[in-house]
């Protein structure tokens, strides 16, 4: 009778002990599956819609910037109130809003489910939050490497079935899977996600008063720069890859999604050298490399990309290096921006997926608009090398500063 009891207390409070990594993997990668899926319909979505390209590609751009809006938003929110209830009110809206993208007879009503779908930020921002509640510095830099190499599974996988899926099912088969992928994340939130950061009750005005300190903090902004400027040329390539994909190299649906699933094999790889040298070689150096491997990855599908005939294999092998590079580089940019000061580790995460988000949303916007047929896309290689480029500037330069001043961002 009192295992009974026990049981249906456990059922009605949820979890009340700090989650397992499983938990923080699916959390972190429910808005990248979001994100991604239905990409390789892109086109059939804007013709069942009788809608534009250009509205077409605002599900993702207009995605993209709701989520690093929210970010900024529930990040502080977790600060104050816990992580617990801000997750699980997010996700609740994540569920209502994938029903509207599933239903949507217009492309008015889809773009209003996407902006709504954006409340999966708080997932991707607080699982950092939280490893950095539950690990030291240099070890949250290792466990959000495993955390985001696990992660990269999804959007790898996402493209692929979104693809098979909408083949037989249409454009609304991917968002029923993100629908099923929705329900299973809140579940694991309400079951296994204990609070990790307990509740202030601080005078809002001093909330707002330290996070204006955190934006005033040099290291911080050294961090969070070199994660936007790193993630920048990723966000560039998915805003015009489908595209360069379909209009200038002639492929399916099925097969882009394949190959923007290759992508992701380089950023698993650069989070495992993340999660397994970061403790011991530190958090600049492993920016430092991963910040060259990036822009040398873009250097070579610029090269190949202008100076041969398109190929499938010339716009995509070459981004693996770059996903390698942005795994070296954004689990330990973000463990470092999250350690200056932890106890503002949801505001310090939070605006770190703004900037990166806001600014990769600004890119895929701009990679969109620029890139012709007639101009067989050669903004979007530009605009992807320049991002990669100030992004390993900033890496080695944060290495640089780090070897001048030893131990002095080791929190």
């Amino acid at each position: 009778m009192m295992s009974t009891f026990n049981t249906r207390k456990v059922l009605l409070r949820g979890a009340t002990s700090p989650p397992r990594i499983f938990t923080l993997v699916l959390m972190a990668g429910l808005s990248v599956t979001a994100m991604n899926i239905y990409l390789p319909m892109l086109p059939d979505l804007t013709e069942d819609l009788q809608t534009t390209n250009a509205l077409g590609q605002l599900t993702l751009t207009l995605f993209l910037a709701m989520t690093a809006i929210a970010q900024v938003i529930v990040g502080p929110l977790s600060d104050r109130f816990g992580r617990r209830p801000v997750l699980l009110t997010t996700a609740m809206i994540f569920l209502f809003s994938t029903l509207i993208c599933i239903f949507a007879t217009s492309i008015e009503m889809l773009l209003i489910g996407r902006v709504l779908q954006a409340s999966s930020a708080a997932q991707m921002a607080l699982s950092r939050a939280i490893v950095r509640d539950l690990y030291d510095r240099e070890k949250a830099a290792s466990m959000i490497g495993y955390v985001t190499m696990a992660m990269a599974v999804m959007p790898m996988v996402a493209p692929v079935i979104g693809g098979s899926v909408g083949e037989f099912f249409g454009w609304r088969g991917p968002f029923v899977i993100v629908l099923l992928l929705g329900i299973a994340v809140t579940a694991l939130i309400w079951f296994d996600l204990g609070e990790t950061h307990a509740p202030v009750k601080n005078p809002v005005s001093e909330q707002i008063s330290d996070y204006f300190s955190l934006l005033r903090e040099p290291l911080v902004w050294g961090y969070l720069m070199a994660a936007a400027t790193s993630s920048g040329a990723y966000f560039a390539f998915i805003g015009g890859a489908p595209f360069v994909g379909e209009h200038i190299i002639g492929m399916s649906a099925t097969s882009l999604g394949l190959h923007l699933g290759t992508v992701a094999l380089g950023y698993m790889f650069g989070n495992f050298l993340s999660g397994r040298y970061s403790q011991r070689i530190g958090i600049e150096p492993m920016m430092a490399c991963g910040g060259i491997i990036s822009c040398l990855g873009v250097g070579l599908a610029l090269f190949l990309m202008t100076s041969f005939e398109p190929r499938a294999a010339f716009l995509f092998f070459p981004m693996i290096l770059v996903g390698t590079g942005n795994g070296m580089t954004l689990p330990n940019a973000n463990a470092g921006a999250i350690s200056v000061r932890p106890e503002l580790a949801g505001s310090a995460s939070g605006l770190a997926g703004f900037l990166t988000i806001g600014g990769g949303a600004a890119l895929a916007t701009l990679s969109g608009i620029l890139i012709t047929v007639e101009n067989a896309a050669v903004p979007l290689y530009v605009i992807m090398f320049l991002s990669s480029l100030a992004g390993a500037v900033i890496s080695v330069s944060m290495f640089l500063w780090a070897r001048r001043h030893p131990g002095a961002n080791t929190i």
